[in-house]
């Protein structure tokens, strides 16, 4: 079975690893007895379904739950229930990837007008006055 991501993108389910662990939060006794916490692993740098420059996107992010091997790991235990957490760790994958797919917009740079060069050592100036008058130079002298 296929989960599908975009309509050109869709990856396959044995890319994808769960494992269950026990959940640590609310669910009283029954979180130390029973797995319900779900541990996702899908390793993107060697999946077949994404295209190289999405995985690039992905593997180039700041995000500590990529491993250095290019292995993305998803830890879901929010929920009481075990298909709950596999729900959520499913749609948080999905997010980061279908995040990658966007591209980024490229940033204009921009000059600061006269006048608001001119406001803004005003402003400077105006601050340094009011400091210097909070100085008492007569008392030291």
């Amino acid at each position: 079975m296929k989960i599908k991501i975009t309509n050109s993108i869709s990856l396959e389910n044995d890319e994808i690893e769960e494992r269950f662990v026990t959940s640590r939060g609310s669910g009283g006794q029954n979180v130390n007895k029973v797995a319900t916490g779900v541990q996702l692993r899908f390793n993107v740098s060697s999946s077949k379904s994404l295209p190289d420059y999405i995985k690039n996107r992905i593997l180039n992010r700041n995000d500590n739950r990529l491993t250095k091997e290019g292995e993305l790991i998803i830890n879901a235990d929010r929920f009481r229930t075990q298909e709950m957490n596999r729900k959520d760790a499913k749609e948080r994958l999905l997010e980061i990837i279908l995040s990658a797919t966007r591209t980024p917009k490229k940033r204009i740079k921009t000059k600061p007008t006269k006048s608001s060069k001119k406001k803004r050592l005003d402003k400077k100036t105006k601050h340094g006055l009011l400091k210097k008058s909070r100085s008492n130079k007569d008392l030291l002298d």
